[in-house]
């Protein structure tokens, strides 16, 4: 029996709660935000920098998935009401990632889109519960997971009735220590035939190290991904998770000038903030 999320042909439309951006229409998503929230002022200088610089979405991380127990597990709820504070600052819709089936619900009273992180992409339990909430679901492909079985994850979400997620590559593990992960880049034009879901690109778990990161990127929106997501710090050598592989606030600010300038060679546009904070909605506008 075919996979319901292997059906190729015209792309979903995701749109994000009343914000107005969609996902899966032609245009271009940047998301972008620290690793993990650290500290309200720390989450408000962030998105007010990025809102400027031209991202759609708001990343911030309320727990952490860390290899050791010893380090920094996030904030939990009280992250999630510094992301909302911030959407209502500055605008953006705010994708944060959940653990713990238990915590689906207050995820999705705070967050527009609820992440299911790599080390979670085969977590059944967690899938059917994020799918349950009515939120769209960001799914970051494993990094030992095939493109099949990504595919396969998003099942669980669709068995659900929900049809509004968004698949990401973040990169697999291989031979190559070069960098931290290896980003199948290859995996957008095969999930683009096999599937009608949008694909989003995570370039900063591939890259390891922030000066990669730009260029991956704009690999992504060459070979027609819909979005990237990326990780940015207002200092980043002071972050407390990641840091080596986050921009700072003028490198994603340079970064989105050269994105309009791909986007524009491809035919492609970017989903920008109109500017006006306090939940404003987001408009379609081609590059300059």
């Amino acid at each position: 029996m075919d996979s319901p999320a292997h059906r190729p042909g015209a792309r979903r439309r995701v749109a994000i709660g009343d914000t107005g951006a969609v996902v899966g229409d032609g245009s271009f998503l940047v998301i972008a935000g620290p690793c993990s929230v650290e500290s309200v002022d720390g989450i408000g200088r962030i998105a007010e920098s990025i809102a400027a610089s031209g991202a759609g979405m708001l990343r911030g991380g309320a727990w952490k998935p860390r290899t050791s127990p010893r380090s920094f597990q996030g904030l939990g709820a009280d992250a999630l009401a510094m992301l909302a504070a911030a959407r209502d600052q500055t605008g953006l819709p705010v994708v944060t990632e959940v653990l713990d089936p238990r915590d689906a619900e207050l995820a999705a009273e705070h967050a527009d889109v609820l992440q299911v992180g790599a080390r979670n992409m085969s977590n059944g339990a967690l899938l059917r519960e994020l799918a349950r909430t009515g939120r769209p679901i960001l799914l970051k492909r494993g990094f030992g997971s095939t493109i099949q079985e990504l595919l396969d994850a998003a099942d669980y979400i669709l068995a659900e009735g929900n049809e509004d997620i968004l698949l990401v590559e973040r990169g697999i593990r291989t031979f190559e220590p070069a960098t931290r992960f290896t980003l199948d880049i290859s995996a957008i034009p095969v999930l683009r035939e096999r599937t009608h879901l949008p694909i989003l690109v995570d370039p900063s778990h591939p890259a390891g190290v922030a000066r990669w990161v730009p260029d991956l990127a704009l690999a992504a929106a060459a070979v027609g991904a819909d979005g990237v997501m990326v990780e940015v710090h207002d200092t980043p050598q002071m972050a407390l998770s990641d840091g080596e592989q986050s921009l700072d606030l003028d490198q994603f600010r340079e970064l989105v000038v050269s994105l309009d300038r791909v986007l524009e060679a491809v035919g492609s546009r970017r989903t920008v903030l109109d500017g006006r904070p306090g939940g404003s909605p987001l408009s379609v506008v081609p590059t300059a």
